[in-house]
């Protein structure tokens, strides 16, 4: 199966907080699984660290984000036009613009996208929680 992960569940994941529910911690962990992070994620987190609203432990950004995706083997999943442009189609569900980001990432590349956010689940692609 191929994921794509929001952004609390990789913060969840990398600090095993038991909000993580017990399907998205299995499919997150599988070895057969690939499990992508995107770098609209990344965005939405260091956005939130600089605005004071969300500490990575004593780390830089940067580093910890890079250090984590790479000891998870989660893949990074750049941002494209093709993604940006998608999320112009996408019905009104959600207004966030990072989630909406992931939708059309998820929608695009055709990935199930992991999260709690039962929102996501008027869109057309698979959730996994």
């Amino acid at each position: 199966m191929k994921v794509l992960l929001d952004t609390h569940v990789f913060l969840w994941w990398i600090t095993d907080d038991p909000q993580l529910s017990p399907r998205a911690r299995r499919v997150v962990g599988a070895s057969a699984n690939e499990v992508y992070f995107s770098a609209a994620s990344g965005w939405e987190i260091a956005l939130k660290a600089r605005l004071g609203r969300l500490s990575v432990a004593g780390a830089d950004v940067e580093s910890f984000i890079a250090e984590q995706a790479a000891a998870n083997g989660f893949q990074i999943l750049p941002i494209t036009l093709t993604h940006a442009l998608k999320t112009y189609s996408l019905p009104g569900h959600h207004n966030d613009p990072f989630d909406r980001l992931l939708v059309a990432q998820a929608a695009t590349e055709e990935l199930a996208l992991v999260s709690a956010d039962r929102q996501l689940a008027a869109y057309k692609i698979r959730i996994v929680w």
